[in-house]
Parts: C-alpha cells; structure tokens; sequence
C-alpha cells in the first residue's frame, strides 16, 4: 500500500529546486560526459547507447536520494514512470517502422532500386540530381538514415574512382534526406516526438515543404557546379524484388495510414496503429510462407549487402520475427537514455532556467533558430526533446519553425545527423568531417533560406 498522501503531495507541486544543489551540478557533469563520449562514437567505438543508459540511470537515483532525504520518496518515481511512458510510445513506434524497413531490404526492394540506377547509364551531374530528389522524397517514408544509406550505396556503385563525385553527393543526400523529413512525422525522430505531443498535427506537417525544398534546393543547385558531367563507366546489374516485396510496400504505407487514423480520428496514441500494422505484416507473412510452400520455393538463407551492412534473407518466405531482431536496438536504447537524462536534468529544473534565458529572454524565433544550430553541434534529438520538456508558450507557426530547425540544422555538420555519421562510416574515409565542413557556409545558406521561406509563406 502506498502512503497516498505524500504520492498526491508529490505530483501537486511539491518539486525541490536542486539547480544549485550538488546533486544538480553532478548531474549536468555526468550528461556532459556521457555526450562527450557519444560524440565520439567514430573515434573510440563505443556504442552511443552505453553512455547515455549510465547517465540517465546515475542521475535518477541522485534525484532520488536526494528526494528521499526530503521524505518525498515518490515524486522521483512519478516523474521517471511519465519519461518511460514517454519513451515506450516512441519506442513501439520506431520498432514497427523499423520492422518493415528491415523487411523491405529483405526483400530486395531497394537493393531493385539501386540496381535501376547504376544501370542506367547516367552523366554524373544527373545522378547527383536523381539521388538527392529521391532522398529528398523518400525521407519522409522510409526515414532519413535509411534514405541516406540506400542512395549513398548508389553513388559508391557508379561513383568508381571519382571521389569528388562521392563526397559532394553525399553532402547532397544528407542534406536532402534531413530536409525530406522534416515536413513528415516519419521522416524524422523530432518531427515523430512533435507529432505524437499532439503539437502539430499529420497535414500541418506539409505546411514545411516547400521550407523544407528550399533548404536541400539551394545548396545543391550551387554544388552541382563543382560535379563534372561526364558519364560513369555503364554498369551491368539486375536485381529483382523478391516475392512479397511489392506487398509489404502497400503493408507499410496502409500501417502509416492507421497510425494517422488512430492519431486524428480515435485520438489514440499513434504507437497502437502501428502495432496493429505490425500485425498486417506477419499474417501476410504466415500468407506469404503457405503460397511459397505450395509452388516449392527454395527456402535457404542467402545475403545481401545494402550500404556495407549484411542482411540475411530467405528467398522464399521472411519472419517478421527476424526482422524485428534486425531493428537498430542501439538507436533504440540511445533514445530512451537521451531522454531519461534530459528528463532528469528537467525535473532538477534546469530546462525551466534555458527557456527563461532562451524564449522569454531572446524571443522564440532567435530561439529557435539557434535550436537548429545546437542540433549540428549536439543532436537533435535531445535538443528538441528537451524543447519539448521546457513547452515554452509558442504559436503553432513557431513550433513549425523549431521543427524545421531542427530537423535540417544538423545537416550543417556531418556529425549533426544521423544520416552523416552513418555515411561517414558507409563511404570508406571519402566522406569525412572536413569535407563536409568546406561546403558548410553552402548549407548554413540553404539553412537561412529555408527560415526566410517559412516566415514568408507560413508567417509567425
């Protein structure tokens, strides 16, 4: 039996300022270690989840203690149940997404897709041009990382020797894959937090497209100057999505159409839609395995290699089981320490001073903008998750503008996004930090007219 009393006290306003505590400054500490360490990721190759569970973990059961001191035992506990809630909805959600990302690649429908393009003879210039537009449009499906890996694995294929071609296209895909999806609530982890807040609904999202173009347009019309337009080598390749392939496309766009539908019309969380999508895809699995049986399909794993990453594959049938264990758990156990860390540093009331300095001190459109500049220093995700904590009292049109920020400021850096720091590693040392870097005043420019372009068109 819990003393009822003292939960009610607890979760009515009974919160202790520890900004000046010591636990508070032991906290920021530990968070900026744990960044400190995510950050270099590439250089010490420590998975970024190990960090971030060790931060969140410390810092609760510091403003635990110190709660219990104060004989407030549960205020602690409330706070971390409502970040976890926060975090599983999240969680259910990228898990489906992640699902049916996986089996599509099993199925080979991108690996058809790429296959398409190196066969088709194109000048460089050209598929600078196709590989980011289909970025910029994919994004918002299939979500910017995989988007950025499927095209690089274009540009690596018929990109040969040249590697001046490789590194501005990649430059290219990044920023026209964070610029995709950033107008849809699956192109991107902010805009998905965003959308599930209940913040900004699924059609308002399309008011930053043409934002949102402007900022992968104008970059790539200055870069594409720099791409002679000379023709690859032509390229021999065929490769056909296997069974089931099509169908689990169609699965997945009527997934996100219940997600939407659980979200606007039930007003239930749109994590439920897609767990009920989730259920499409294994009964048509279990379909799939009964119609390959019968017509005798070899059933033996095989495997392919998209972006340098294998995936193993059966050419007959797919267990959405193994598909589920292919999820990227390391993206997924980031998220919940970035968010039970940020959490923590808000409930020790540290969040309510940096929206005191930033959106009543500055004024929300400054701040904004310079919540997309901390996204290419930083990440975006605990930037506007902790945007999202602080809730500052903003127009809708300024939410729209903090979602652009931040959705398409970490393109300015190569460590700014995921997509980057996954084709930093995809491209064998073409793509780097530097190189990326000089075509950094390029992108910022893109990035100012994408702001200019909202304020003219959506006002705010």
């Amino acid at each position: 039996m819990l003393p009822i009393t003292v939960y009610a006290a607890s979760t009515s306003g009974e919160i202790l300022d520890l900004t000046n505590h010591f636990v508070g400054y032991f906290s920021i500490l530990v968070f900026i270690v744990a960044y400190a360490a995510v950050m270099s990721e590439e250089v010490i190759h420590l998975r970024k989840s190990k960090p971030v569970l060790i931060s969140a973990g410390v810092i609760w059961f510091a403003i635990a203690w110190v709660y219990a001191q104060n004989d407030l035992p549960y205020a602690a506990e409330v706070a971390v149940r409502h970040n976890i809630l926060e975090f599983a909805e999240l969680m259910l959600f990228l898990l489906v997404a992640m699902t049916y990302v996986n089996a599509l690649l099993e199925r080979q429908v991108f690996e058809a897709l790429r296959s398409y393009l190196v066969s088709r003879n194109y000048s460089f210039r050209k598929l600078f041009w196709i590989t980011g537009i289909i970025a910029f449009f994919l994004s918002p499906i299939a979500d910017n990382l995989t988007t950025a890996l499927v095209m690089c694995a274009v540009v690596l294929a018929v990109g040969g020797d040249n590697r001046k071609f490789i590194l501005i296209s990649c430059i290219n895909i990044v920023v026209a894959a964070n610029a995709g999806g950033a107008f849809s609530p699956f192109g991107d982890i902010t805009t998905l937090m965003v959308w599930q807040k209940g913040i900004v609904s699924f059609s308002q999202f399309f008011a930053l497209m043409i934002p949102s173009a402007v900022n992968f347009l104008v970059p790539a019309v200055i870069m594409q100057f720099a791409i002679a337009n000379d023709k690859p080598k032509s390229l021999e390749e065929k490769v056909e999505i296997l069974p089931g392939g099509v169908m689990v496309i169609f699965l997945f766009l009527a997934t996100i159409v219940t997600a939407v539908s659980a979200h606007n019309f039930f007003h239930l969380p749109p994590a439920l839609g897609m767990m009920l999508g989730l259920g499409y895809l294994m009964f048509y699995s279990y379909s799939l395995k009964i119609r390959c049986k019968k017509i005798k399909i070899d059933d033996h794993y095989g495997q392919i290699n998209i972006g340098g990453i294998d995936f193993h594959q059966k050419k007959g049938t797919f267990d959405p089981f193994h598909r589920i264990a292919g999820a990227e758990w390391d993206t997924l156990l980031f998220f919940f320490g970035v968010i039970l860390s940020v959490g923590g540093l808000g409930f020790i009331g540290y969040l309510t001073l940096v929206s005191e300095i930033m959106y009543i001190g500055w004024g929300p459109t400054w701040a904004n903008v310079t919540v997309g500049v901390l996204s290419a220093i930083v990440d975006n995700i605990p930037v506007m998750f902790a945007v999202l904590t602080m809730h500052p009292e903003m127009s809708l049109n300024q939410w729209l503008l903090v979602t652009l920020t931040a959705g398409v400021g970490g393109s300015m850096l190569s460590i700014g996004s995921a997509a980057g720091v996954a084709l930093m590693g995809q491209s064998k040392g073409i793509y780097t930090f530097l190189g990326h870097l000089k075509w950094t005043p390029v992108i910022a420019l893109g990035y100012v007219a994408s702001i200019l372009t909202h304020i003219f068109i959506n006002g705010l």
